[in-house]
């Protein structure tokens, strides 16, 4: 096993593919493809050359959004996942502006709390925040 971890957006095959790998429901292909088109950063791990896992972050340069941590369930538990979560973080902050303040969220999955707790984030609500908070819509 040798993995490599690469900046680059994947193709929606690959996409969608790591995405049903973890259980997780795919987007329509004209949503996909305009989330991919927005990303800030992503970071697509290999083994060889079969993607494994998958990362990206969104954002405005204050506040960004960590989305679709996936790590293909036979590769867990190896340190991918907080490779690419580091990873974002490093490129976040390397961009930063010196100075700012620059602030990350993300939504877990259920379960998967305490995996970013041990990458540096809090569990809302806390003695700054209240609890997060979405909505979501279907057409």
């Amino acid at each position: 096993m040798r993995i490599t971890y690469h900046e680059i957006i994947p193709d929606l095959e690959t996409y969608f593919e790591l995405r049903a790998s973890v259980d997780w429901n795919n987007f329509s292909v004209e949503q996909a493809e305009k989330a991919l088109a927005g990303s800030a950063y992503f970071v697509l791990a290999k083994d060889g050359e079969i993607p494994i896992a998958m990362g990206r972050a969104i954002g405005d340069g204050m506040y960004y959004v960590i989305v679709d941590v996936a790590v293909r369930p036979e590769y867990q538990g190896k340190k991918i996942g907080s490779t690419i979560v580091n990873r974002l973080v490093e490129r976040i902050q390397k961009d930063a502006p010196e100075g700012s303040r620059v602030s990350i969220q993300l939504l877990a999955a259920k379960g998967k709390e305490e995996f970013y707790v041990k990458q540096g984030f809090k569990i809302l609500p806390h003695e700054h925040c209240g609890p997060a908070l979405r909505k979501i819509i279907y057409t």
